[in-house]
């Protein structure tokens, strides 16, 4: 009787892969073009009390009073975001607020690392897919791949999850913009900074250094890292910004979690802000998790005009002197 051949399909070999140097890359985003954080004192409040109570505009200032009142009241400020905030200039929006204690924690997907690191090392970010993609060029900078792997796997080996990781690499290298990533400025200041990956989504898997161990070992961590922040998080906020799957799930992973453990996470404030308002964040964000007594907020618009007038008015208003 004859044996069946093994119909399994055998693994491709990444050997072979071909890279190319970050500098030489065509990029769509350049720290020249940057947003820069807002520095008042008392322009921006007089517009936004003008606005009317009605509809969004009652939700937005309700939101940036519930942040407000997080930050004086010292209770954590999370925001949750995926990479396209980095893509339209808003890190330093960002690490603004994390420089003034407004953000206690961060978390991201991978995609955020990704552009992190290159705009660290290169001052630019964001290919263009359309062009790399019928040559196989697509994700294949070099630098890209090798750096983040290797501070991956050596952070993890060390214990620390992918947002410590990297950010130690960045915030220990000579690479000329690390003053805009928010990896380093997390490392810097002691703020968690969560990364949360699926495996196969980003342009690092791809390359030969890769280890799915440490990838799946410091996403693990990493996760556990979150949930002890959101364990503390009743009377503060959680802002979704811009992803519409991963960290949705994982938040509501890590606040059932917390509650499972005995921690009383009731009454906070969430808000998914988005171009487009999509199932996950509007159930696992906005409704679900404030069931308890909490209150959900879903804002409309594009990140690179919501979130900087959302900063402005929280910094003037925890600016003001008593």
């Amino acid at each position: 009787m004859k044996q069946k051949k093994n119909s399994i399909t055998p693994f491709i070999d990444f050997s072979g892969i071909r890279t190319y140097p970050l500098k030489d890359r065509k990029s769509k985003v350049s720290i020249n073009e940057f947003g820069r954080p807002y520095q008042g004192p008392d322009r921006i409040t007089p517009f936004i009390d003008s606005l009317p109570a009605i509809l969004a505009a009652k939700d937005f200032k309700a939101v940036i009073q519930a942040v407000v009142t997080a930050h004086k009241r010292k209770r954590p400020v999370i925001v949750g975001m995926g990479a396209h905030l980095t893509k339209v200039g808003l890190n330093p929006i960002l690490i603004h607020l994390m420089e003034r204690g407004v953000i206690s924690a961060l978390a991201v997907n991978g995609a955020v690392i990704i552009h992190d690191f290159e705009l660290a090392m290169a001052g630019k970010t964001s290919e263009d897919v359309d062009e790399q993609l019928g040559s196989g060029a697509f994700g294949m900078a070099e630098e890209t791949g090798r750096c983040l792997n290797e501070a991956i796997i050596k952070g993890v080996g060390q214990g620390m999850g992918i947002g410590e990781s990297v950010g130690r690499w960045i915030h220990e290298s000579k690479a000329p913009h690390k003053r805009h990533s928010l990896m380093a400025t997390g490392y810097r200041l002691g703020i968690p900074v969560t990364v949360h990956v699926a495996i196969g989504t980003d342009i690092i898997h791809m390359h030969p250094s890769v280890s799915g161990a440490a990838l799946g070992e410091g996403s693990l961590l990493d996760f556990r890292r979150l949930a002890a922040v959101v364990a503390r998080l009743e009377g503060g906020v959680y802002l979704n910004i811009g992803s519409a799957v991963i960290l949705p799930e994982v938040f509501l992973k890590a606040l059932t979690l917390v509650r499972n453990l005995g921690h009383t996470v009731d009454r906070f404030t969430t808000v998914n802000m988005d171009f487009i308002q999509q199932y996950r964040p509007l159930t696992n964000v906005v409704r679900r998790p404030t069931q308890n007594g909490g209150r959900g907020y879903s804002l409309t618009g594009h990140h690179e005009i919501m979130v900087p007038l959302l900063a402005a008015g929280i910094i003037e208003r925890i600016s003001r002197p008593r």
